[in-house]
Order: C-alpha cells, then structure tokens, then sequence
C-alpha cells in the first residue's frame, strides 16, 4: 500500500517535472525546430505532454490542433502553454491506442518522443493510421535504439529501470522498423546522435511517413 501511494505521488507532483525538463534541453529543442513547423491543416499531436512542440507550431499552416496525452497534469501544463502562445487546442486525455477521433479526419498526425513511452506503439500507429486522411502525414522526432553495439548493450541494460524512473519510456525502440511494420512509408529519414546529450538517450531519428 505504502509503495503505490510512493509510486502514485511520484508520477502526479515530480514525474511531469521531470518529464518537462529532460525533454525541453537545447538539443531536443532545436530536433522540434527541424519538425514541427511543417505540420499543417488539421493536426493530431500524439503525446503533447507538457506543450513543449507549442511554440513551434507555424499558426498560418493550422486549421486545428488536438493534443492527446493521457496525463492530466502534463495536459495541464500544456493548457497553460498553449495559453501563453495563444494557439487553441483541443484536448484528449486519452491513450493513443483508443483515439476518440472520426476516421480519415487528420491531416498531420505529429510524433515527438512518444513512440519510446507508448505501452502498445502498434496498437496506436493501428489507431492512427485510422484517423490519418489518405494524403495525410506523419511527421516524427524519435529517440531510440543506436548503431553502435556497446551502446546497444547499454541502452539493453538500463531500459527496465529507465522505464520506471520515466514514464514508461523504452530507449532501446527501433522506430523506423516499428513505422514500417505498421505499414507506413517512410518518405525521409535523418538520424544521429544528439549533441550534449548521452548516447543512451540520444540517438535521433526524424523524419515523415505517409500510409
């Protein structure tokens, strides 16, 4: 009892802190630079967590944005952000496995690191390509497994632990095969290790794909 109440208050008051700080440092920043101004119509944001992709958007390409999330406290942090850059928003507080959204309705579906937390990344790439219109896109800024062995090796060690520290997050995803798998065209992708970063952490995929 006394460790689910631990566990509880941790992931309420200090993970959505923690989240918002690891995944705002000049590196990650300067990755949502790369990706999120070209998102454009109407746009579907899995994971907006603490709004940090909010200040990117380019506001002339937006008809509208959902942000899913299923953390009420990183979707109130993200209100508060889209309040200060005065963008609206439309909140689901869902898990992207089960979107309350109509088919063939999105336009952009936007992926920043979220396909490292998600529990069931197929399920919700499944769910997503449901949503997408058949000319939509989804573009993507992912961390996930290195090219190097010892990193691997590491990335391998340290995963069951990092998940529990971090939301459920996986470093060691491979997130191109995971696309393709899911039956999506990979149309560009860019990769490398971010700078100022660690290695486990901050092997970068990017890019955008299409059904």
């Amino acid at each position: 009892m006394k460790l689910r109440m631990i566990k509880e208050a941790y992931e309420k008051y200090i993970l959505p802190k923690l989240l918002d700080k690891c995944c705002s440092t000049k590196p990650v920043n300067y990755q949502r630079k790369k990706i999120v101004p070209h998102a454009k119509g109407t746009i579907l944001e899995i994971g907006i967590g603490s709004g940090l992709n909010i200040p990117f958007y380019k506001k002339s390409k937006v008809e509208k944005i959902y942000g899913l999330d299923p953390s009420p406290e990183l979707c109130e942090m993200a209100k508060q952000a889209a309040i200060k850059n005065e963008i609206d928003i439309n909140f689901l507080l869902n898990g992207a496995e089960e979107i309350k959204l109509a088919s063939n309705s999105i336009d952009t579906v936007l992926l920043t690191y979220t396909l490292c937390t998600i529990p069931n990344p197929f399920d919700a790439l499944r769910e997503i390509k449901r949503v997408m219109k058949s000319d939509g896109k989804i573009l993507f800024c992912e961390h996930g497994v290195a090219p190097n062995d010892k990193v691997i090796e590491w990335q391998n060690r340290i995963n069951p632990l990092w998940g529990k520290l971090f939301g459920g997050c996986n470093i060691n995803r491979n997130i191109p095969n995971i696309l393709l798998e899911s039956g999506f065209k990979i149309n560009d992708l860019e990769q490398m290790y971010l700078p100022s970063t660690p290695k486990i952490v901050g092997y970068n995929y990017w890019g955008n794909a299409e059904i």
